[in-house]
């Protein structure tokens, strides 16, 4: 894996910028004001909120921000594959990624742009300081843990498996089907595209986690690792059965 520096933005491409929201009232207006303001095409997808997120979507599409709607909460899985689908349907090549809850600084798009640019077939991955002040100790160990099984399972190496923020070039992900529609299928979406030979780069980014009793988080420290575990079971067995040996043809295949 390479890791990457940012430089100056680049528009050349058709970018677009897909945010997944549930139940972040309090900073999905600022997050998707700020993304539109480096990144004209800014796309929302409302994945069923309960709180007032719907109401203040509505005021975004008045500054030409997409917003598309599930109408009950289905994962974060599902709203990214939503996301991707009208994505393409608008014409974008590429999607940026970032989460709705703040923790991701929309002053990184550019360097997600020019890392576009330079490799449009690989799929960028930003990478966070996992030391960095008020990182939960819950998401240093399951991005560790994440990160070991994902090397067992497709023999490279990422920092942060876990980290949604993320650039795919939307063309590469045709074909590659999750087994599950929660948060977890960002982590499996890696892996099938390591399997099926697309590359894959790190960005060092800039993450921000509130104090503790200001975070918004909607992971279930015993049920979603749970789901984790399980998973990683899965894509273990699918390693041994089929990823390692279509790694192998791509290598020895003239």
């Amino acid at each position: 894996m390479t890791e990457l520096a940012g430089v100056e933005i680049s528009q050349h491409r058709q970018v677009c910028v897909v945010i997944p929201t549930y139940d972040n009232a309090g900073t999905v207006a600022q997050v998707a004001t700020a993304a539109h303001a480096y990144c004209q095409n800014v796309i929302v997808v409302d994945d069923g909120s309960n709180d007032e997120t719907p109401a203040i979507l509505k005021g975004l599409e008045c500054q030409g921000i997409t917003i598309v709607s599930h109408d009950k909460n289905r994962g974060k899985g599902c709203a990214l594959k939503t996301g991707f689908l009208k994505a393409m349907e608008m014409g974008y090549s590429h999607a940026i990624t970032m989460d709705a809850d703040g923790q991701h600084y929309p002053s990184d798009i550019p360097q997600f742009m020019d890392c576009i640019e330079r490799y449009p077939d690989t799929i960028i991955v930003g990478s966070r300081n996992l030391e960095s002040e008020n990182m939960p100790g819950k998401n240093t160990f399951a991005n560790r843990f994440s990160n070991f099984w994902f090397t067992v399972q497709t023999w490279h190496r990422l920092a942060d498996t876990q980290s949604g923020y993320r650039a795919y070039p939307l063309k590469k992900l045709t074909g590659l089907r999750s087994l599950t529609s929660r948060y977890e299928a960002e982590l499996m979406l890696l892996v099938l595209a390591a399997w099926a030979g697309v590359e894959l780069r790190t960005l060092p980014i800039n993450v921000y986690y509130p104090p503790r009793g200001e975070r918004v988080t909607h992971f279930r420290p015993g049920m979603d690792f749970l789901r984790i575990s399980v998973l990683n079971t899965v894509l273990c067995i699918l390693a041994v059965v089929y990823g390692w040996p279509r790694m192998i043809l791509k290598k020895i295949k003239p």
